[in-house]
């Protein structure tokens, strides 16, 4: 079974038993982000023991290689003192350590390649991780967004910002009404500015009315004389 196959079994189960009790979202991102991140720490444990007896495998493939070099030169040896029968034990010996050398190669070959394909579901469930943690600063910030419009919405739909913009029209229709009191109260009291300004404007309205005194009897002047 792959890593993504268990993990999917892992994090699948840890869902539906989120979503039977109505956990919130960051729960549910938090514990898919350590589940990953948990699988992540087994998978290269795992690796690493793999590696390791790799390393073991390949040490006795070099003692198996020159275990056959050192039967191959018996053989040779034996033949060069005509014991033809020690050469043929010694070959014997050669075949069977190359028998056991090939099949141990071919345990290094699979080795290999679960290597290479746990080196490959790695490198994807690291990419994965970073996925889910730039998705859960997302998710962490939109629901901070809703949240808020919701406690707008809600504070907005209670009637509670309603009835304080009644208060203030209450209470500014209640500064207006003392205003006109004010007002009302000081209506027809003069102050001594008030007697200047009119002082002046009587002022102005006389050199006004003599103006226009002056202009006119000018003009009846002109007509006087054409006639």
């Amino acid at each position: 079974m792959g890593i993504f196959s268990r993990f999917t079994d892992i994090v699948n189960a840890n869902l539906n038993a989120l979503l039977d009790k109505a956990e919130d979202p960051q729960k549910m991102v938090r514990l898919i982000i350590q589940e990953m991140e948990d699988t992540l720490v087994e998978v290269r444990s795992v690796s690493a023991k793999t590696l390791s007896e790799k390393k073991d495998l390949v040490r006795q493939l070099t003692r198996l290689e020159g275990e056959i070099v050192e039967w191959e030169r018996r053989a040779e040896l034996a033949l060069g003192k005509e014991r033809e029968d020690l050469a043929r034990q010694a070959l014997l010996e050669k075949s069977k350590l190359q028998d056991t050398l090939e099949s141990l190669q071919a345990e290094i070959d699979r080795v290999d390649d679960h290597v290479e394909r746990l080196s490959g579901e790695i490198t994807q469930l690291q990419e994965k991780l970073a996925d889910a943690k730039a998705r859960q600063k997302s998710i962490l910030m939109r629901e901070r967004t809703v949240s808020s419009r919701l406690n707008v919405k809600k504070t907005l739909d209670s009637g509670k910002v309603d009835d304080a913009l009644h208060k203030f029209e209450r209470y500014e229709a209640k500064i207006d009404d003392l205003e006109s009191q004010v007002e009302a109260y000081d209506l027809g009291k003069k102050t001594l500015a008030d007697e200047f300004r009119a002082l002046e404007s009587e002022n102005k309205v006389d050199a006004e009315l003599e103006a226009l005194k002056a202009r006119l009897n000018k003009d009846t002047a002109k007509k006087e004389d054409k006639a």
